[in-house]
């Protein structure tokens, strides 16, 4: 039997197993309250003080030496913490800690885990309430060690500053652009374009710049001659912290340019210009023609370009056509090759027409899908091709349906919008608008006199559906009788109510 008291969540006596510890005890009582201290646990038997258990050597060393083994009438005494001290910042734990009396800042950040790798540790800020009001101290780093805690002191750790103490940089046309460490080897230009490994064939070294930061943080430009530099005719730069060496290419200092195709090629869109580059190159870097292109008519526009003109022209582009056969370019003039921002347009044939479906269902001979052949292929045509209309068809009931177009869609969008927009009863997200809608038509005129005006054009996606004939009215709603009757063609709409019950 032992006996928990003080700052734990349920003080009283408890019963253990003869090989229980003061963790286990403390463990039973519910663990520690708010004011508990973790550091000072007394252990009281015979009415002695045998050990004082601090729970940290335990949790951050896993040092078990203080968990003494409880005998029977032992006492475990939880008493109030002492001080408790918070740590901020680049700390691996950055939380509250309790402290021992005569501890310092290094055993609070040896609590924290230690510093991040990105601490600034040359000194520390530390916030203290006197009693009266608030005191900051700043700690330098070789008195971690003796600087005390007291209770309530907050701890900050900062970061180091984002600059650099020996950082150069080179970039631009050197094989291995990228920053370096300053030291004897880069500490001038001719050395730093050294450890870069050296220029590039491309570089323009008539005028090569270094960007310094000055002491006031503003940006300076020096302009050298690096190829007097390199061969030893002028005397080389010396380099400063954080100077940027920048060696252009000659690329860099000219308007290289793109060209551009589109049409009836795989990938239309821009591509980088290239010396020589022709027509066949570019169709090939553009995926190749399609099918649907016409290799009859190929333009290339080429705009006009005079850096000595004084005045402006009427004219603004030239346009070139050529003929595609066999892979190549034919009637091209001799050592025609593109320029940059030349745009090529490869047409789509005229003749090219990808196939159209339309659909018949009903009483037809053969219903099904039928491919349009002709443009303006007609009603009339269809129901040929599907073997006419049988016995049971009833032409009069014959409906065709049609599949909205991208214009049809924009103007319906637009009648919607202006219906929201007038904010009335109707609510348009509610509608269900289809991409359909029907198209009157007369079936029997139109077989009757192929070719008129009531045998209408077809369009691809048109379904026409043939109804089987069926000789009865159906007669629903708000009648005494909802039922169907047979059609009778001397009937009014009032003789089929009636015969329903009225209304």
């Amino acid at each position: 039997m032992v006996n928990v008291m003080g700052e734990v969540a349920v003080p009283g006596t408890y019963s253990l197993s003869s090989l229980s510890t003061v963790y286990h005890a403390l463990y039973r009582a519910g663990g520690f309250s708010d004011l508990g201290s973790v550091r000072n646990v007394e252990l009281v038997r015979d009415g002695k003080k045998i050990s004082d258990v601090d729970i940290y050597d335990f949790i951050i060393n896993g040092s078990p030496a203080e968990d003494v083994v409880l005998q029977d009438g032992d006492i475990i005494i939880v008493p109030t913490y002492e001080a408790i001290a918070a740590v901020r910042g680049n700390v691996k734990r950055p939380v509250m800690y309790e402290m021992k009396e005569g501890e310092t800042v290094a055993d609070l950040i040896r609590f924290a885990g230690g510093f991040k790798g990105d601490a600034y540790t040359r000194n520390l800020n530390l916030v203290r309430r006197n009693g009266r009001e608030m005191q900051v101290y700043t700690v330098p780093e070789q008195e971690f060690s003796s600087f005390r805690i007291a209770d309530g002191d907050s701890l900050t750790v900062g970061a180091v500053l984002d600059r650099y103490q020996n950082r150069i940089e080179i970039r631009g046309a050197v094989y291995r652009p990228g920053a370096y460490q300053l030291t004897d080897a880069t500490s001038t230009v001719k050395g730093l374009v050294e450890v870069a490994d050296g220029l590039m064939g491309d570089a323009f070294l008539n005028r090569v710049l270094i960007y310094r930061e000055l002491p006031d943080f503003t940006k300076k430009v020096i302009a050298l001659d690096l190829k007097n530099i390199m061969n030893g005719t002028s005397e080389d730069v010396v380099l400063q912290n954080n100077d940027v060496l920048y060696i252009p290419s000659i690329y860099d200092l000219r308007d290289v340019g793109t060209v551009n195709i589109s049409g009836e090629v795989a990938l239309p869109g821009s591509y980088d210009y290239v010396e020589n580059m022709t027509i066949e190159d570019l169709i090939i870097n553009a995926g190749g023609l399609l099918e649907s292109a016409s290799t009859a008519k190929i333009d290339v526009n080429r705009r006009i370009k005079d850096a000595s003109s004084t005045s402006q022209s009427d004219k603004i582009g030239e346009m070139y056509t050529f003929t595609f056969k066999d892979g190549y370019v034919v009637d091209m003039q001799e050592d025609f090759v593109l320029q940059p921002y030349d745009y090529v347009y490869v047409r789509k044939s005229p003749s090219y027409m990808p196939q159209s479906e339309v659909t018949v269902s009903g009483e037809v001979a053969f219903p099904g899908v039928y491919a349009l052949t002709e443009r303006s292929e007609r009603i009339s045509n269809l129901v040929g091709k599907a073997g006419g209309v049988n016995q049971w068809a009833y032409i009069k009931g014959a409906r065709l349906s049609r599949r909205m177009n991208e214009e049809e869609k924009a103007r319906m969008k637009s009648t919607m919008d202006v219906i929201d927009s007038a904010r009335d009863s109707i609510d348009v997200s509610d509608l269900d608008i289809e991409e359909r809608y029907s198209v009157g038509i007369d079936l029997m005129a139109a077989l009757a006199n192929p070719g008129s005006d009531d045998d209408l054009v077809l369009r691809a996606g048109d379904i026409l559906y043939v109804p089987q004939y069926i000789n009865t009215v159906k007669i629903t709603g708000n009648v005494m009788y909802p039922n169907t009757v047979t059609y009778s063609p001397d009937m009014t709409v009032g003789d089929f109510v009636k015969m329903a019950g009225g209304y």
